[in-house]
């Protein structure tokens, strides 16, 4: 067999079913291969960074890695935002990029490129594989370092050569699955001490705490000792729901930040950073940690989170029932006009069992994370790395990796149009996803950052680069042009009405709402 096939059963043998792509000629052989091994599902996207985003939302829904198929160095830079995001994710993505045959490249073809720079950014681990013999080996590899813990972005660069010649050695078996690490019992012991000891103290919780277990064991550490529980901004997969202890996101802005953790002496950190502004102001802090305060890390990533925490419940003397879960409780079905109010109880009032919501609403969405923290138990998937257009390609990753769950994705409208062709792959795949276009016609969070960053108010020139009308975008129309049956609400009766609609039925849906 040749090194392309080779390299397609050993990814299926090691549990990489699922390939996004977006392949070109050095590809080729890949592409011919997946017909030889069928157990590998090939989805089309229409653009590198739809498949990107696609392989992060698989991986943080799966747990393990898809695949990208990429074509040479502009199509692994076409990918790179949501490449980024996966990376501050922590998700296992195998990122497979095509590359000129190895005897190509000293002719500087139009499309030679430093492939290894572009891919450095991101990538926590990176091959170039030169020769089909070593294909396999190198993929088994690859998908061991995706998986970790902590997962990363791991980069096989995939000369055209090394996948036409044959490969003597044929596919490879898996590696085995690496396991977190146990966290010392003396740092347990030394946190422990601090939240016994009477001064005001904060968990922040991140990355693989932020699962039921996690949840639970930090709710019973906050009830017994009085500690705060806070959730990082932006987490890869929030578990919550009625029945999961609520956690408390730190606020985006950095002010309402400070506000959340002013007087805490003993921050704590369960596999997450220590928290900063995420943009520089004038006048105002970088760090975020208050003056005083004595930051501790319980578990980095790659270490037992949930582990530790369990360990930590039982060192501060936390009862097994000692946790608080959020009640079972719905908002009214909102009635009335349009606004970000009414979505959010709309979204509260129908969300279903099982939901998997990915948030990339931005302004518009900020009060439905509050209006469902009742809701029936659902998984919340965030923008990590800050790099917007990751809605809607996250949202195809995730209903492929968990076919039986409803996706709700609500997506503003500027970052929508960084990546819309992802609808006609849900169109295409007949992927469970109901699309929420919050649609106000504006960069608007980028309307606050002006006022924020101290520039001046901004006359209509600036004004005009933040805008999205003259013309408007038409997002219904945008979306049956690739397949995706769309709406567009006037009141919040319309609204419940057209959500429930969209969970009911198995395939994807749009829906636009003015606000």
């Amino acid at each position: 067999m040749n090194g392309a096939r080779a390299l397609l059963s050993t990814l299926v043998d090691a549990g990489v079913d699922v390939c996004f792509a977006n392949p070109g000629t050095s590809e080729m052989h890949f592409v011919a291969a997946l017909d030889d091994v069928p157990a590998m599902r090939g989805v089309l996207c229409l653009f590198e960074g739809v498949a990107t985003g696609a392989a992060d939302g698989y991986g943080r829904v799966a747990g393990h890695p898809a695949a990208t198929l990429l074509h040479l160095g502009p199509g692994l830079g076409n990918g790179l935002a949501n490449l980024h995001n996966a990376r501050r994710a922590r998700t296992p993505v195998v990122n497979i990029v095509g590359d000129h045959a190895t005897y190509h490249g000293r002719y500087d073809a139009p499309l030679q490129s430093d492939i290894a720079s572009i891919a450095g950014a991101v990538s926590g681990w990176y091959r170039s594989t030169t020769r089909a013999d070593d294909v396999a080996a190198d993929a088994a590899a690859c998908v061991a370092a995706a998986l970790g813990p902590p997962g990363c972005v791991a980069t096989l660069v995939l000369p055209a050569d090394s996948s036409w010649s044959e490969s003597a050695t044929g596919p490879c078996p898996p590696r085995p699955r690496g396991r977190p690490s146990v966290v010392p019992a003396d740092t347990v012991d030394e946190v422990a001490k601090a939240l016994r000891s009477g001064e005001r103290a904060a968990l922040l919780m991140g990355g693989s705490s932020l699962r039921a277990d996690g949840l639970h064991a930090a709710s019973r550490v906050a009830g017994a000792t009085g500690a705060a529980l806070l959730g990082e901004t932006f987490p890869a997969n929030l578990e919550r729901g009625a029945g999961i202890p609520a956690v408390e996101r730190l606020a985006y802005l950095a002010e309402m930040a400070q506000a959340q953790l002013d007087g805490v002496r003993h921050l704590v950190l369960v596999d997450a950073k220590s928290p900063v502004s995420f943009f520089a102001y004038p006048d105002k802090a970088s760090d975020l940690v208050p003056a005083g305060c004595t930051v501790h890390t319980l578990a980095r990533p790659g270490e037992d989170a949930a582990g530790a925490l369990e360990t930590l419940a039982e060192a501060v003397g936390a009862p097994a029932d000692g946790g608080s879960p959020a009640p079972s409780e719905r908002p009214r079905r909102p009635s009335g006009p349009l606004s970000a109010e009414s979505l959010a109880a709309a979204v509260g009032a129908t969300l279903p069992e099982g939901a998997i919501v990915v948030d990339e609403g931005n302004t518009s969405g900020l009060f439905v994370p509050g209006a469902t923290a009742g809701a029936p138990r659902h998984d919340w998937l965030t923008l990590t790395g800050g790099a917007i257009g990751i809605g809607l390609p996250m949202s195809t990753g995730a209903a492929v990796a968990a076919p039986e769950r409803p996706v709700l994705c609500l997506q503003a409208d500027g970052s929508a149009m960084y990546t819309l062709q992802a609808l006609w792959t849900h169109a295409r795949e007949g992927l469970n996803v109901t699309t929420v276009v919050l649609s106000n016609r504006s960069y608007a969070i980028l309307n606050m950052e002006l006022q924020r960053v101290g520039a001046d108010a901004g006359g209509p020139m600036a004004r005009r680069l933040l805008d999205l009308t003259d013309p408007e975008l038409d997002f219904c129309d945008l979306a049956r042009g690739m397949g995706v049956p769309a709406r567009r609400v006037e009141n919040a009766e319309d609204l419940v009405t057209a959500l429930e609609e969209g969970f009911a039925e198995p395939g994807p849906a749009l829906i636009e709402v003015p606000l």
